[in-house]
């Protein structure tokens, strides 16, 4: 009976640079609108502005809280506004002190926080894009209600997901690539 037999074969150790040093591994360039960069902080102030704009338009309806979806877009941009403006903060001080924000614990958690508020700004635009549509094309409506600050409020929130897009990916690229 042929048996096969294991057959070791020495593998060699690559050479060590002059001194014994060995170079440590080239990182990949910060591309813009990661955090710490000058495009992430755009990015970061653009989320927050819209967001809080939204936020405002919906606030200054009297009734707005007699529609659930309305009272979820106010909770999700309110969310979205306190998470960017935080962001933008750590953006500007980690750019002024030159400070690389590549730490995966930190990338971690700026993409789950990305995540969690981009997801939830999503559903309440949708949410309140349905109701809007309701309220002026079903309904007819809109000599009773302000259907124009609703559709602004509706439209500055998915203005936010857009600009809150880019910083997930970028991030969850970036802890992906490690």
């Amino acid at each position: 009976m042929f048996v096969s037999r294991p057959v070791v074969h020495p593998v060699e150790a690559p050479p060590l640079r002059e001194g014994g040093n060995n170079a440590p591994r080239v990182r990949m360039k910060d591309v813009q609108g990661m955090a710490g960069t000058p495009g992430g902080l755009v990015l970061r102030l653009f989320q927050f502005l819209s967001a809080v704009v939204s936020l405002c338009v919906m606030v200054t309806i009297s009734d707005f809280s007699s529609v659930t979806a309305f009272c979820y877009l106010v909770v999700a941009v309110s969310l979205q506004s306190l998470w960017s403006l935080s962001l933008a903060i750590m953006d500007i001080y980690a750019l002024l002190v030159r400070r690389s924000l590549r730490n995966s614990g930190i990338i971690s958690v700026f993409t789950v926080g990305d995540g969690i508020t981009s997801t939830l700004t999503f559903s309440a635009a949708c949410a309140s894009a349905g109701i809007t549509v309701l309220i002026e094309n079903d309904m007819d409506r809109c000599a009773m209600n302000p259907c124009t600050r609703f559709e602004t409020a509706t439209a500055m929130a998915f203005i936010s997901w857009f600009a809150v897009s880019p910083s997930f990916f970028l991030n969850f690229w970036s802890l992906a690539s490690r």
